[in-house]
């Protein structure tokens, strides 16, 4: 089959090479938010696809059987998009959406759904890191107040946006010892994180809990209603069981 992968999550990586060696022709997308990302093994195309319009236009020059969604579980407008193309072009569609972190004894989270409520929770004066990437930073403008630092894996483009913060270049994996040691040396007070689930990038959870730093968690948000599967594993077993209609 002729498949569409959406990546930009580490998953993405196995899903391809899983695809490739089962003799299936790939074609991988990257959005490009990483200025250098790692090579998965396939055709890759970067750059978004320029709204419904595009990605229907290229679509129709490039005809698939099927499109996997391996992207972000925050890129909610890239999902909600294309599983509402998919569905109306009666195009196959699947997502692979890993499972979300869940509360563990010693944690300290609390559960937001939306950034601008995180001035809500953290106090004034406050050290915080922002382990949001930079696409949401202007979401946390709120926190006037605060201290902000923001790690990225790129250096910036441009200054920080607010003058009460910082940018902090860093590229994963982290281990649980260096991020301990991190937040400690920062004098961080709060950790900001999304649910994006995930083990790799679990470990500043895991910090989090050793030293007893508070987390704002962010809420996923909604999915659309359509085939998903939760592991690498799964995804290319229900690739195996499909067939075009």
């Amino acid at each position: 089959m002729k498949i569409l992968l959406l990546a930009g999550t580490g998953e993405a990586r196995d899903v391809a090479r899983g695809l490739v060696a089962r003799g299936h022709q790939v074609i991988a997308s990257l959005a490009g938010a990483t200025r250098a990302p790692k090579d998965l093994g396939c055709e890759t195309r970067f750059g978004g696809f320029g709204g419904d319009a595009g990605f229907e236009a290229w679509l129709d020059r490039n005809p698939v059987d099927l499109v996997i969604d391996a992207t972000h579980p925050f890129a909610h407008r890239i999902t909600d998009r294309t599983a509402r193309i998919c569905a109306a072009r009666g195009l196959g569609y699947a997502q692979l959406l890993r499972p979300a972190w869940e509360q563990r004894d010693g944690d300290r989270w609390t559960f937001i759904d939306h950034a601008s409520e995180a001035s809500d929770h953290i106090s004034p004066g406050a050290r915080v890191f922002l382990a949001t990437g930079r696409q949401t930073l202007e979401q946390f403008a709120g926190l006037s107040q605060s201290y902000l630092i923001c790690r990225q894996i790129d250096p910036p483009d441009g200054p920080f946006p607010f003058p009460n913060g910082e940018f902090l270049i860093g590229r994963p994996p982290f281990s649980v010892v260096d991020e301990v040691a991190l937040f400690q040396r920062l004098k961080i007070d709060w950790l900001v994180v999304k649910n994006a689930g995930g083990e790799m990038s679990r470990s500043k959870l895991d910090a989090a809990r050793e030293i007893g730093l508070r987390v704002l968690m962010l809420n996923r948000p909604a999915m659309p209603d359509a085939p998903k599967v939760d592991t690498v594993d799964a995804l290319l077993e229900w690739v195996d069981a499909y067939h075009p209609g």
